[in-house]
Order: C-alpha cells, then sequence, then structure tokens
C-alpha cells in the first residue's frame, strides 16, 4: 500500500484516539465492606457521589455479609485485578489481616476504614475513635446514674476492632466510678436478633438493670424488646438519620442517647485521590463525632434530612448532567467518525486514481519498450543534437520512456554508448524469448555486469527493471503472436519463454485485463 495513504490512516487513527482521551489518567478503586447494613449503605452512597467529583474515578463496590473467608476471597481477586487502590472494612482482625497484608505487599495502596487490623501494613486508617466513643458512653451513663447502678453492655461483632476498642474505652470510664456494677458484656454481632439472642441466652441476674450499653443503636434496641423499659434505659452508637435509626429512636425516646457514628465517604474518597494523585495525607485520620441526646435530637435530625435531601438532589442533577454529556459525547463521536469516513474515503479514492494513471502510464511506457525491442530496428533512443550554441541536446523519442532531469543529464553524456546498450539489450532479450530459464542473471551475464549493475542501468534508462523488461516483451511478443499466427494459447505461451501456460494466462491477464483465449 502506498505510503501516502498509510498517511491518510495513521492520521484518522491519530484523530481518533487523540478526541477519545480525556488526558488523566483513569483510577479503579475497589471497596471491601466486611457486611451490608444501614450505615455501610449510606457510606456506599457518599462513596458514589464522591466520584461525581473525579471524572477519572471507577468505583467497584464489595460486601463479605460477615463472612471472613468471602471478604479474603474478594481482596485476592482485587489483587489480580491489578486495583489503583484498595478500601477496606476488615470483618475480623485477625482472619482477614494476611489478604490485606498480601494487598500492601503487592504494592497496592490500602486503606482502612471503620476497623483496623492486626498489622501495620496499610497506607492510611480513617474513622472514628472507637475507644473514645466507648469511654464517652461510659461517662454519659454514669452521669446519668450519678455514679450508682447496674450496668449491662452489648457488644459487637468478636474479633472486630470497634467491639474491641468500644469495650475497652467503656471500662475506662467505668473505672471512676466505683458505684457502677457492670453485670455483664454479652457477645452479639452488631445485629437486632444477636441482642435478643445473647439477652435470652444469658443465665445470670437481669432484674433491676438501670442502664443497657449497646455497641451500636440496633442491638440497645433489640435488648430493650426482651428486658423492657420499665425502669431500663438504653442507649447505644451510630445515631443513623431516618426512621427506627438511631437519632429517631432517641427523639422517641427507645433510646435515652447515641452517638454519631461518622461515615464521611466524601473523606475516605479525598483521602483515596490524595494518595492517588501523589498529595500529602496522615496515615492517621480521624473523624470527629458527637453525642446526641432528646435536646439537640430534633435539631439533629432537621439536619440530617436536609443533608440527605441535598445529597438525593445533587444525585438527580448529576443523572440528569451525566445523560447531557453522554449525548455530547456520542455527537462528537459520530462527528469523529464521519471525518474519519470522509477522510478515508478521499484518501482511498486519490490513492486508487493514482494507482490507476501510474498503471496507464507503466502500460504506454512498456508498450513503447516493447515495440522497440520487438522490431526488427534497434530500441529507439534519442539521438544526440545540438543546441544552437553548440551544446548537445536530446530530442526525446516518441517511444522513449521518461527520465527525470538526473537521467536525462547522464543519457546526455554518455548518449551513444546507451545506444548500443539498448541495442544489445533488444538484441539478448529477442534470442531468448522462447528459453523459459532465460532470466535477470543470464541477461546480465550476456550483458557482461554485475546484476546490480545493470539493474541500475536499464532503469535509469528506461524506467523499467530488468525483469519487467522480460516480461513486458515475452507478453506483448505473445499478444502478437495471437492475433497473428493462429497457434493455441498453449503454443504461443512456450514460445514466448513460459513454462506454464496457465502462469502465462495468470500474466496476461493481470497486465492486459482479458485472458488470452479471449484475446485471440
Amino acid at each position: 500500500m502506498n505510503r501516502k495513504l498509510y498517511f491518510f490512516i495513521l492520521l484518522a487513527i491519530t484523530l481518533s484516539l487523540v478526541a477519545c482521551s480525556k488526558g488523566k489518567k483513569s483510577y479503579r478503586i475497589a471497596v471491601s465492606q466486611c457486611s451490608q447494613d444501614i450505615w455501610r449503605d449510606k457510606l456506599n452512597d457518599e462513596l458514589k457521589m464522591s466520584t461525581y467529583l473525579y471524572d477519572n474515578v471507577n468505583l467497584k463496590l464489595a460486601s463479605a455479609d460477615d463472612n471472613d473467608e468471602l471478604q479474603v476471597e474478594q481482596i485476592n481477586q482485587f489483587v489480580k485485578d491489578k486495583v489503583d487502590l484498595l478500601i477496606v472494612a476488615p470483618n475480623q482482625m485477625v482472619t482477614v489481616t494476611p489478604a490485606i497484608d498480601k494487598a500492601y505487599d503487592s504494592g497496592i495502596p490500602v486503606i482502612v476504614f471503620d476497623r483496623k487490623t492486626s498489622s501495620e501494613k496499610f497506607t492510611a486508617y480513617i474513622g472514628a475513635d472507637n475507644f473514645e466513643m466507648g469511654k464517652l458512653m461510659g461517662d454519659y451513663i454514669a452521669m446519668q446514674l450519678k455514679g450508682k447502678g447496674r450496668v449491662l453492655e452489648i457488644q459487637g461483632l468478636k474479633g472486630s476492632s470497634p467491639a474491641q476498642e468500644r469495650h475497652d474505652g467503656f471500662m475506662e470510664a467505668l473505672k471512676a466510678f466505683p458505684g457502677i456494677t457492670l453485670v455483664a458484656s454479652l457477645q452479639g454481632d452488631w445485629t437486632e436478633e444477636s441482642a435478643v439472642q445473647a439477652v435470652k441466652e444469658y443465665q445470670g441476674d437481669l432484674r433491676n438493670i438501670d442502664f443497657v450499653f449497646g455497641q451500636n443503636d440496633r442491638m440497645a434496641a433489640g435488648a430493650r424488646k426482651v428486658i423492657g423499659a420499665d425502669h431500663t434505659r438504653y442507649c447505644g452508637i451510630d445515631a443513623l438519620p431516618g426512621k427506627d435509626n438511631g437519632i429517631d429512636y432517641v427523639q422517641r425516646g427507645v433510646l435515652d442517647a447515641s452517638y454519631i457514628y461518622p461515615t464521611r465517604g466524601d473523606l475516605v474518597m479525598q483521602l483515596a485521590m490524595n494518595i492517588l494523585e501523589g498529595k500529602p495525607f496522615e496515615k492517621e485520620n480521624k473523624m470527629k463525632a458527637a453525642i446526641v441526646t432528646p435536646e439537640n435530637a430534633v435539631v439533629t435530625m432537621m439536619q440530617a434530612e436536609e443533608m440527605s435531601q441535598q445529597r438525593e438532589r445533587l444525585d438527580v442533577l448529576h443523572n440528569k448532567t451525566d445523560w447531557y454529556l453522554t449525548q455530547y459525547r456520542h455527537q462528537q463521536v459520530y462527528t469523529l467518525l464521519m471525518g474519519i469516513i470522509i477522510l478515508l474515503v478521499l484518501g482511498g479514492a486519490w490513492y486508487i486514481v493514482r494507482m490507476l494513471r501510474r498503471k496507464q502510464q507503466l502500460e504506454r511506457e512498456a508498450y513503447a519498450l516493447v515495440v522497440g525491442s520487438m522490431s526488427e530496428t534497434p530500441m529507439p533512443v534519442a539521438p544526440a543534437a545540438t543546441k544552437e550554441d553548440g551544446e548537445p541536446a536530446v530530442t526525446p523519442h516518441k517511444n522513449i520512456v521518461e527520465v527525470t532531469p538526473e537521467e536525462r543529464s547522464v543519457i546526455e553524456a554518455e548518449d551513444s554508448q546507451d545506444t548500443q546498450f539498448l541495442e544489445v539489450l533488444r538484441k539478448r532479450v529477442q534470442e531468448n524469448m522462447s528459453n523459459s530459464d532465460f532470466g535477470v542473471e543470464a541477461l546480465a551475464s550476456e550483458m557482461g555486469m554485475s546484476r546490480v549493475q545493470m539493474y541500475r542501468k536499464v532503469k535509469m534508462l528506461t524506467g523499467h527493471t530488468p525483469v519487467d523488461i522480460i516480461r513486458l516483451s515475452r507478453l506483448n511478443k505473445a499478444k502478437l503472436l495471437l492475433t497473428s499466427s493462429g497457434k493455441t494459447v498453449s503454443e504461443v505461451a512456450y514460445d514466448v519463454g513460459f513454462s506454464a501456460p496457465s502462469y502465462f494466462t495468470k500474466c496476461f491477464k493481470d497486465e492486459f485485463g482479458v485472458s488470452p483465449s479471449d484475446f485471440s
């Protein structure tokens, strides 16, 4: 294919790539959630919305549903997929940590959020201070009981860092109040059902419990269903907005208090982008939180609902904007494709026309050359002429192939030698016309030249290679024989030096556009 046509195609492809490229590196961020619940659903929604600020982020969410093996499998798959950054909330520290370590060791930045691992192989941690939460709730209960009373604790999933840290903080607070008795620390798994089951199965004395501390609001509400609310008060952690969630429970008196456990998916995403883009970041990132009581529950709920509505509005606005931008990009692509098609059509047409003209020129040159070589007179070469100033000049013969100015200067300097050379060339081709073994090597030998020398000289004088001269001479001689000798196609093929009639037929048709049988 012609180099210029290659240029057209390369230009079209380049334009396509430039138009489609946004000029930004695309990042794949994977999120491995330990479970799926209201709190994590809120976090996931915030993470998705945070990607609206970055048009080069592809977010992948996965939930292990409180299954350590499933979370390990998901993390390993993310490593195989070579994601750019991994965000993990470990289900349990001991069992999931090796998979997180493996991801970190493979070079993938790892953000641990909400929960911690049992090693230091992570890029950054972000979450609330669970120890401080447990301590503040212990202080709150002690103050409400005036330093005396019986309390019950319902812990979260065993082996998870929030459960252990909230318990440690709670116990730290109670140390300052010897009049507070911790009746029991029952084991739950963050669900309301686990708290109900744990309280029902407890064999100790649950009479006269003054306060129940559920390490989250759902477990506190679950304990209330079993113990009742005659003289027992309840508090938890999470303080999520919405009906039958923490803030609503405090507002309705189901819980005495709750503690906001912030999700802040926007801060998690910002931390991730700082890491990926090489911006400064802290390894330990603690998010601020606050206690919710009946005194501030109404205002807190109003603020939370307003924020939720704003998120919904932003989500709708983003979807509309995304739809418009998608349509715009489609129009850009269609326009680009049409431009490419037009460019390729024009380039193809230009190439075809050029090839047709070149073929016609070669046919005319070949005809002039072969008629000269087949005639009884020498191949026509312009005789030496003299200009008015006495300098030699070349008068083009009608059958001579045009040559470049550089080639013409050579001919002018060696005109007599060139004429003699072409006469010998014509004679040698004629003498060996029927010899199928006669080729360039044999021709060069009979001309007393090397193959390279003969190629250069013949190409300069005629515009054709020696191979072209032999082939075109044979085909044109065959054309004469087919119209005048009455011989068959096979006979003519052998007469002009083709060893196989089938190959002769192919060459004849390639050159003249018709088969020898049709021509004769």
